[in-house]
């Protein structure tokens, strides 16, 4: 009846976490890609101007830094430094240090007489006095060319400062690396269709395109139709595909780097989503009803083992209660025999007496009597400890302190298990250290806790094995480890070795309360009891008692 319960729940777990988690998931991937699909072609343009508008900085912070260096060189050396070509090469590299991308330096006169040059064209004694360039620097003090071929046919632009020594003025002129610029320029390419370039207000490539163009080519666009802010504009690419040009104009004006990204390409991020979050909502929904099932069935194991967890406890509690009916028993048998031994040790004290009499103390015999009385309060006293721990069980009391020698200790818990180990072809072999201290402790406590210990050895090995039984001090410390090679505690198990009524041992023959009572016994005397086990090799268990001097109990 309970299995048809438990079917019928987890059916009904299932039915209501799939019907109020599914439909809100629809609703929402609806909401989210409308949402989103209005928001991507707002952000399409957007997207692209701030690219180009970010692109443009990166290019303008270029040229001020080459530009800034330039001067600073010009400024802090005089025209006699510069004329020298092995200093004009040295300022060279540290140029190239702190900045880097230029590619040669020249000192030119006021005439366009080349002075100095240092770099890998053959430019030296060439007069500039008819070059465009050369006119606005004379006329402005600072100039960035656009990119012309010039004497080295080569397309290249120049950075050129002048500077006023006295009555002599020259300039100092460095050409920028176009590999470098161009190399910065196109960084602000994206996807499969995505462009960057500068042309100047004429129109003509500074750098190189992706598509269609060249270097000091004519571009298609009129750059005249941007703007002063960055401009987005649509129209037709060189392969006549639909596309985004992005403007912002550099140097006051002189150049506008473009960057552009056909249409197609841009909306397909949108169609990339879409398709993706459909693929998330069918995810969703199939974890969805994984996920559900499994919780369903996990809730009702769990159900399931929660009710024979429950029967264990109920069994539990009977046993419990056995126990408390026991230490209720022990209490009062130790009562009732705590009389007959106080008779028995007033009677053999008054016996003791009796042989101090002169008739009894003459007698042959009065030797063998008083060992024989002194053997009787002997066992009076162990049946006392008895009765003691007896009481302690009931009464949870708390340890008696006496001198107390862990060696001999060991010795008589080990004498009493003599017989049974070797019945079952068991050695115990004991290492004691011979200079352990004498210690404050509860002795009769003590061969308890040393007394579970063996027992569950001999019960761990069961026939044919060894115990060894080892004792040392150190550090405030005595340790005594009892190792068996028996079967081992399993892992997922030696985590509730000290739990009260935990067992490995068949039922009945163990009540799971020997390590628990050896835990707080060792506890409540300031030690420790640990263990260290591995299945199929054997377990050791160490005893760790604080050395406490007889004269401090």
């Amino acid at each position: 009846m309970k299995s048809s319960l438990y079917r019928n729940l987890q059916r009904k777990i299932i039915a209501v976490t799939l019907a109020v988690s599914l439909a809100p998931l629809v609703i929402l991937g609806l909401t989210i890609y409308s949402g989103f699909a209005q928001m991507a072609r707002d952000k399409i343009e957007e997207q692209i101007r701030y690219r180009a508008m970010a692109q443009a900085e990166a290019v303008d912070l270029f040229l001020k830094e080459r530009t800034a260096i330039l001067c600073a060189m010009a400024d802090t050396h005089t025209l006699c430094d510069m004329k020298d070509e092995r200093k004009l090469s040295r300022i060279l590299e540290v140029m190239n240090a702190r900045a880097g991308a230029f590619v040669d330096l020249g000192v030119i006169s006021n005439s366009g007489q080349h002075l100095a040059y240092v770099g890998p064209y053959d430019l030296r004694g060439l007069n500039y006095y008819q070059q465009a360039w050369f006119g606005e620097v004379m006329t402005t003090g600072l100039y960035i060319s656009d990119v012309y071929m010039g004497y080295r046919q080569l397309p290249h632009f120049i950075i050129a400062v002048r500077r006023q020594e006295g009555s002599n003025t020259w300039i100092l002129r460095a050409t920028v690396d176009p590999d470098i610029f161009g190399g910065i320029v196109r960084s602000a390419q994206i996807g499969k269709t995505g462009d960057a370039f500068i042309v100047n207000r004429e129109g003509i490539f500074q750098t190189r395109p992706r598509f269609g163009g060249d270097i000091l080519s004519k571009w298609h666009f009129n750059p005249r139709e941007f703007g002063r802010k960055t401009t987005v504009i649509e129209g037709l690419n060189g392969r006549g595909k639909k596309t985004l040009y992005a403007g912002c104009w550099l140097r006051n004006g002189k150049w506008l780097l473009v960057t552009t990204q056909e249409a197609a390409e841009e909306m397909s991020g949108l169609f990339g989503a879409r398709n993706t979050e459909i693929a998330l909502v069918a995810c969703g929904i199939l974890a969805i009803i994984l996920t559900t099932i499994f919780t369903a069935r996990m809730t009702v194991n769990h159900l399931r083992e929660t009710d024979v967890r429950m029967n264990e406890l109920n069994a539990q509690l009977v046993q419990s209660d056995k126990m408390a009916a026991l230490g209720k028993m022990a209490a009062g048998v130790a009562h009732e025999i705590n009389n007959p031994l106080a008779v028995i040790l007033q009677k053999t004290g008054w016996m003791e007496d009796l042989l101090e009499e002169s008739e009894f103390r003459d007698s042959e015999n009065c030797q063998e009597f008083r060992e024989s009385l002194h053997k009787i309060e002997e066992h009076v006293e162990r049946a006392r400890k008895v009765v003691h721990n007896m009481l302690g069980f009931a009464r949870k009391m708390e340890p008696h302190m006496e001198d107390v020698d862990v060696n001999a200790t060991l010795r008589q818990t080990i004498s009493l298990l003599e017989n049974y180990a070797r019945n079952n072809n068991i050695e115990i072999i004991t290492n004691l250290s011979q200079d352990l201290p004498i210690i404050a402790s509860d002795q009769s406590r003590l061969q308890q806790v040393f007394l579970n210990l063996l027992n569950n050895a001999i019960d761990a090995i069961d026939k044919n094995g060894t115990i060894e039984v080892k004792s040392q001090s150190g550090n405030g410390l005595i340790h005594v480890d009892i190792k068996d090679n028996g079967r081992g505690i399993p892992k997922e198990e030696q985590k509730k070795v000290f739990d009260p009524f935990f067992t490995t041992k068949e039922t009945g023959k163990g009540t799971g309360l020997g390590l628990w009572v050896s835990y707080d016994i060792v506890s409540k005397m300031g030690g420790s009891l640990g263990f260290v086990s591995q299945p199929g090799k054997g377990t050791t268990f160490t005893v760790a008692l604080p050395v406490v001097a007889p004269e401090k109990k």
